[in-house]
């Protein structure tokens, strides 16, 4: 048996905890004025001293010399937000126990909002990747590859993506003012909350004679609304079909696999895989169409869309024509804590059926077709049409 101060022992194990290290030690003695373990548990010990010692340290320093007396709930939740953003993962993070409850006030049933679909970028920003057709996100004039920096005055980073999602929605009529960097220049654009309206496919049939099915979204009942449109396209006899998921910022996983059921034969879509998350392969079933397609992408087709296109790609479903898609191809699990805050944590990623890695990198096109901002022609979608006609 090997024995220590109680108090070193103490300040270890809480700042552990605090830490997330969760070690207790089996076979203590607890004596008046040290604690006797284990030589096996004391090597743990020092482990835990090695690695979270210079914590306690800087922890006792800041509150012996900082010139006033600090909060210390404060110092240790600042100490959490530190941890999960050593991460480098903007997807990764703690939140307060009012950031918590704020997120699920506003995310629980609600639909209403600016209508503008984010993510986080490499460089740790918030980036709108696509807005929502006549949204007010759309009719300020945000776009794809804006910067969100500021909402309602409050600074926030990638890390921060739920707090400033939550904090953009709201109740219909409300105000909100965002702020956001374009080219270099910061602007901002004061916004009245408004239901959003999730209508998540439309179709027409365009001059060429081909069908055109756009997917604004993934929603629960997008499969069913993408079936009815794929077989009108059918019966009325046209001779491809152009899926347009430009702008689309993924939704439902499910709903993704299912649409993928009516573009490709039997086989693996993508998968996912992570540390502690076997490899889960995310099937099609039969039930192909017969009309060749091609598919559209931006750098606002992100999540669900990318997971959707990188399966065609690689099962050689149809052409994809645009640009590279956004690169967001991770999962996330929340966690509540005892105390009512939470942390989400990136549990695995996506991968296409080839192994190619969908997150930071974006799905390829087969084409690839810039389309200058304010151009009046969508050379994209003519070059979908010149594939088509002249059968690929």
């Amino acid at each position: 048996m090997v024995q220590i101060k109680k108090r070193n022992l103490i300040i270890v194990v809480v700042v552990a905890a605090l830490l997330g290290g969760g070690l207790t030690f089996a076979g203590m003695t607890w004596l008046p004025d040290s604690v006797r373990i284990s030589k096996a548990d004391y090597g743990d010990y020092q482990t835990m001293v090695k690695r979270y010692g210079k914590v306690e340290a800087l922890y006792e320093t800041l509150n012996k010399y900082y010139y006033q007396d600090l909060d210390q709930d404060k110092l240790v939740q600042g100490m959490l937000y530190g941890l999960f953003e050593g991460t480098g993962d903007p997807y990764t993070n703690y939140m307060s126990k009012e950031e918590y409850d704020n997120l699920m006030i506003k995310t629980t049933g609600q639909l209403e909002g600016i209508g503008v679909t984010v993510g986080a970028n490499s460089d740790g920003y918030i980036v709108v990747v696509s807005t929502i057709k006549d949204s007010p996100a759309e009719r300020a004039g945000l776009q794809s590859g804006d910067l969100i920096t500021k909402v309602d005055g409050t600074a926030y980073k990638g890390s921060q993506l739920d707090t400033a999602v939550a904090n953009m929605r709201g109740e219909a009529g409300s105000k909100v003012q965002v702020t956001y960097v374009r080219n270099g220049k910061s602007l901002s654009a004061d916004l009245t909350r408004a239901s959003i309206k999730l209508e998540s496919v439309y179709a027409e049939t365009l001059d060429s004679g081909l069908g055109y099915i756009y997917i604004s979204n993934f929603e629960t009942n997008t499969p069913e609304e993408f079936e009815k449109e794929l077989r009108n396209f059918e019966v009325k006899g046209v001779k491809g079909l152009i899926i347009d998921l430009r702008d689309n910022g993924g939704g439902v996983v499910e709903s993704g696999i299912k649409v993928a059921d009516y573009l490709l034969d039997e086989g693996v879509l993508a998968y996912m895989e992570g540390k502690a998350q076997e490899r889960t392969d995310m099937k099609t079933t039969e039930g192909k169409t017969a009309l060749p397609y091609v598919l559209l992408i931006n750098g606002g087709t992100a999540s669900t869309s990318e997971i959707l296109a990188a399966g065609i790609k690689d099962n050689k479903g149809g052409a994809i024509v645009g640009t590279t898609s956004f690169g967001k191809g991770v999962i996330q699990s929340m966690l509540p804590l005892k105390g009512g805050d939470a942390v989400k944590i990136t549990i695995a990623q996506y991968f296409s059926p080839k192994g190619t890695v969908i997150q930071g990198v974006g799905v390829e096109p087969d084409y690839v077709v810039e389309l200058p901002e304010g151009s009046k022609t969508d050379i994209q979608l003519n070059k979908a049409v010149e594939l088509l006609t002249k059968g690929l």
